[in-house]
């Protein structure tokens, strides 16, 4: 006799293989009855995909060669520049001093001449000859005071000992008045401005006084009677 498989035992919900199924049992059974893994817990935003980064141009050294000589050149083209502007310059700079030292002396200078000048026109006048002269002296003395203002001064050579820094010997006379080595005559003054020798003293040098005479002898005496 055959079973039926409507029995209550058969549609039992406890029965095997009858269980209803639950959200669990769905959850955990695929539709071909295969058992899939639960599901996992609470998931986190996914990494951003790492990208990588581009790799550093290359580096040309010439290009960097060309730029420091370049760098170069400019600097030193800038250099010879001021170079030449500074030479420029101090040589105007020079020739200005110059000019302005040149002014000063013939500023200064400028009395002297006046006075020789009035002193040529007295002369001739046929006036007295020692007025002239004392006129000449004065004309002297002031070119003499404006040397000094400026910072020069006559060398003093007669009856000093010659000196060759400052001393030119022109000869060698015989003095009875200053010994050898003294000078006996100036024949042209020296000046100097500060410690610069501006021109030596043209001199002439005693080399003693003129040897004696011999006297005669008693032999001189008998042949001349």
């Amino acid at each position: 006799m055959a079973s039926n498989d409507n029995t209550p035992e058969n549609n039992s919900p406890d029965a095997p293989g009858n269980a209803p199924e639950t959200p669990e049992t769905a959850a955990t059974t695929s539709p071909a009855g295969a058992s899939t893994p639960p599901p996992a817990g609470p998931t986190s935003a996914a990494p951003p995909p790492v990208v990588p980064s581009a790799a550093p141009p290359a580096i040309d050294p010439l290009a960097v060669m060309t730029a420091e000589r370049d760098k170069m050149k400019d600097q030193l083209l800038r250099t010879l520049a001021d170079f030449d502007n500074y030479r420029k310059r101090s040589k105007r700079d020079e020739a200005d001093a110059l000019n302005r030292g040149r002014e000063k002396v013939f500023t200064e200078l400028l009395p002297v001449f006046d006075n020789l000048e009035r002193a040529a026109t007295y002369a001739k006048t046929g006036a007295d000859a020692k007025a002239i002269a004392d006129g000449v002296g004065m004309v002297l003395k002031l070119f003499e005071d404006t040397l000094v203002r400026l910072g020069g001064q006559r060398l003093k050579s007669l009856g000093q000992p010659f000196d060759p820094n400052i001393h030119e010997a022109i000869q060698q006379v015989e003095s009875d008045e200053y010994p050898a080595g003294i000078v006996a005559l100036e024949l042209v003054a020296g000046y100097q401005l500060g410690e610069r020798l501006l021109r030596p003293a043209m001199v002439a040098v005693s080399k003693g006084a003129p040897a004696a005479a011999p006297a005669p002898s008693d032999d001189d005496s008998s042949d001349a009677n």
